[in-house]
């Protein structure tokens, strides 16, 4: 009896030291978001115990960028799920989209889209998987908006709500300049995009086979500039990223080699110093990838 008592007082004093370790990173993370110039969130949470999560601005509203192109790849998993489509059927690559506002017709800007090489297959086909892929891993905002014409936003918020991403808003593609002007943006919360990243790596999105899937494109990832900027390469991290004036975002879910999963969201507004601000978000990274391990 005093064996088994004895061991259950030192699990006891492991579980009491984690959670004062994890407070005292918090309070540390929240610091230095405080002495850097702009806004920031973190939502992250350790997958293999309930007890290590950190929480700051998790709940506010920060401009989605392209890290809305995770909730629109759900939905298009989604419908292939509901045969709606296959993700082998074939999509007309086009440079021609209506505005939510009023229906007018815009284009993309070959010059801001990191997914330059899709725009020399214009008036050819691709199949919907391989758009899908462009969209996350080059972050292709042709791509992107080729596939909410499939999908149709609305859809894609719909989808966010029954998995309880209650505040991710996705009302428009990208570069509609004049949904712009009228207040109409993507936008997202730190904890919401933790939620979808959680029902990712527990396979509660569409389907274990499907999600399992999207994770594989996810670690296809190629912009790899801000939460796996410091950590170790034999990591398995499936993120999705996002940056416009002022932004820089990423969301992940990282594996270390010994099986430990966490996902870390970080997001950012408002910044003056884009440099500045990434440095400070890829060390912050850093720390929880260190807290972890």
């Amino acid at each position: 009896m005093k064996f088994f008592t004895a061991i259950f007082f030192i699990l006891a004093c492991i579980i009491c030291n984690a959670q004062t370790s994890t407070e005292k990173l918090q309070h540390q993370i929240d610091s230095i978001f405080k002495r850097t110039q702009g806004d920031f969130a973190i939502a992250f949470k350790d997958l293999s115990t309930e007890n290590h999560s950190i929480f700051i601005n998790h709940h506010e509203d920060f401009h989605a960028a392209s890290t809305m192109k995770t909730p629109v790849m759900i939905e298009v998993f989604k419908q292939a799920s509901e045969e709606k489509f296959s993700l082998q059927d074939s999509l007309l690559i086009k440079n021609e989209f209506k505005s939510i506002v009023d229906g007018s017709s815009y284009s993309m800007e070959l010059g801001r889209d990191s997914g330059e090489h899709l725009y020399v297959q214009i008036g050819q086909k691709r199949s919907i998987e391989d758009l899908v892929t462009d969209m996350i891993i080059y972050s292709s905002n042709l791509a992107t908006n080729i596939v909410i014409e499939l999908v149709d936003a609305k859809n894609v918020n719909k989808t966010m709500r029954n998995l309880g991403a209650l505040n991710i808003n996705v009302l428009r593609g990208v570069e509609d300049m004049k949904a712009y002007e009228a207040g109409l943006s993507n936008s997202t919360t730190a904890y919401d995009l933790m939620l979808i990243f959680e029902a990712l790596a527990n396979g509660n999105v569409v389907n274990p086979e499907a999600d399992k899937k999207m994770l594989e494109i996810l670690r296809q990832q190629k912009h790899n500039d801000l939460i796996p900027h410091l950590l170790p390469e034999d990591l398995n991290i499936a993120n999705k990223t996002g940056w416009i004036t002022g932004v820089h975002h990423d969301s992940a879910l990282i594996e270390l080699p010994d099986g430990t999963k966490y996902i870390l969201v970080l997001l950012s507004k408002n910044m003056k110093d884009m440099d500045a601000g990434t440095k400070m978000l890829t060390e912050v990274s850093k720390m929880i990838y260190d807290h972890v391990k």
